[in-house]
């Protein structure tokens, strides 16, 4: 994989693709991928906090990509240089995936790599992206679009979700799993979740989900009911609600059902059980109500996934 470093470019996402596919862990049994950062012109280049960026690699390499990621594109007004516009539909051409972060995803449009396609970006740079771009599906209120082979975030650790789910969707959950675990943060947002999120870190310690929804991720075979969550977090249901709204940005309903619908596939993936032994561990009670949720929110059956994730391995 390749990343694009930029002139004036922010150090975040830079930061974040590096961590989610630069760095070794194979230690603990999550596959390497092959990285570079990618120099323009093949000078150094200095970020917009104040340091140089060096590497050996320039633009044949992104070219040579499987996955290229453009993290951000500091001056949005200006278009995509032929040569870095060259080097992102070669890899495009090839068969590769392409990544962009926040206003990464400029960059992806001004080479014309987005048209007709759906696609996100920062809520704040959503009217300019419009305006430059009108024949781009804009969703600027979802956190990212997996839409293969041209995948787009919104801004700062939305990138995070984006490359975690990257790797799920190429090394399978387990994989994304165990990488979000090393980085320290929550194992699956939703793509569709609302960009702006109330409160992020909640100002009431006491009231702190987190413990909450761990506990919810190792309770996910039993019956669980708003009801009886708002008891454990010593709220009533509607204050519940709307702080676990203000929270995680979506209802306790559909963080659960894709915490479940994460479970199954790991138990599809690393076990033999039968679909309705998935379904009764996971928490849906019945084959029928696994694959309504798995196909919503997977695209494809139960069983489906398991021949396919088999043939992959």
């Amino acid at each position: 994989m390749a990343v694009l470093a930029t002139a004036d470019m922010s150090p975040f996402e830079l930061g974040v693709a590096c961590e989610a596919f630069g760095t070794d862990r194979s230690d603990s049994g999550i596959p390497t991928w092959e990285f570079a950062v990618c120099l323009p012109d093949g000078a150094p280049v200095r970020c917009r906090s104040g340091f140089t960026l060096d590497s050996p690699y320039g633009l044949d390499r992104l070219a040579a990509a499987d996955l290229v990621i453009v993290p951000n594109w500091p001056h949005l007004d200006t278009p995509t240089p032929a040569p870095v516009a060259d080097a992102l539909r070669a890899a495009l051409d090839r068969g590769g995936w392409l990544l962009g972060f926040c206003s990464g995803t400029f960059a992806l449009a001004y080479a014309g790599l987005l048209e007709g396609r759906r696609a996100t970006t920062h809520w704040f740079y959503a009217d300019r992206f419009r305006a430059l771009f009108p024949d781009v599906e804009l969703d600027p209120d979802v956190l990212y679009v997996a839409d293969t082979p041209v995948l787009t975030s919104a801004g700062t650790s939305a990138a995070i979700d984006l490359s975690l789910q990257v790797l799920r969707m190429v090394d399978g959950p387990e994989v994304a799993n165990g990488v979000a675990r090393r980085m320290v943060v929550p194992p699956h947002r939703d793509g569709g979740q609302a960009q702006y999120v109330e409160h992020p870190l909640p100002a009431d310690r006491q009231h702190d989900l987190s413990d909450l929804l761990a506990w919810m991720t190792e309770h996910l075979s039993d019956e669980i009911t708003v009801a009886g969550l708002a008891r454990r977090a010593h709220l009533s249901e509607r204050t519940f609600a709307r702080r676990f709204r203000a929270e995680t940005g979506t209802t306790p309903h559909s963080w659960l059902v894709w915490q479940r619908v994460l479970l199954a596939q790991r138990l599809l993936e690393t076990t033999g059980l039968d679909v309705d032994e998935v379904a009764r561990r996971c928490g849906f009670g019945a084959a029928a109500a696994l694959r309504h949720h798995f196909v919503g929110r997977v695209g494809t059956s139960p069983q489906r996934y398991r021949r396919t994730f088999r043939r992959a391995a």
